[in-house]
């Protein structure tokens, strides 16, 4: 069985957030991680070279495969940044009140954070968060 590439490390996140390349973006990632610890209490962990957590859960799959996740976490990447939050409580209402993005099956793509209402975006991190827990 193959092992999982995305796993928590000890990498440094500030080390990370150095190799994001647009400043913009590095500063938004860092704004958001500031944000996300300063309400969930939880420092943030890399996950693989490319992923901030925060917290994990473990899950297994029908087919016997498992493993850790993170709770809910966030990757500056070149198109957007990415927030990983899987399912949440109010998903609808909050993301019609979260201003510009897309969303895909378990994240949501920023292009910059001042296209989104931050105290929004903290909410469904959180209750993201909390689903899982």
């Amino acid at each position: 069985m193959a092992t999982n590439k995305t796993i928590e490390n000890q990498t440094s996140v500030l080390d990370y957030l150095k190799t994001i390349p647009d400043e913009k973006k590095r500063m938004d990632c860092a704004v958001i991680i500031d944000l996300i610890t300063q309400k969930t209490g939880i420092q943030p962990k890399m996950w693989g070279k490319s992923i901030v957590g925060f917290g994990s859960y473990h899950y297994q799959y029908e087919s016997g495969h498992s493993g850790d996740a993170p709770l809910a976490g966030l990757a500056g990447r070149s198109n957007a940044i990415t927030f990983y939050v899987g399912d949440f409580e109010n998903k609808e209402v909050l993301l019609t009140r979260l201003g510009k993005f897309k969303a895909g099956k378990g994240c949501i793509y920023v292009q910059k954070l001042e296209d989104v209402n931050k105290e929004v975006l903290i909410e469904i991190i959180s209750n993201s968060m909390n689903r899982r827990n």
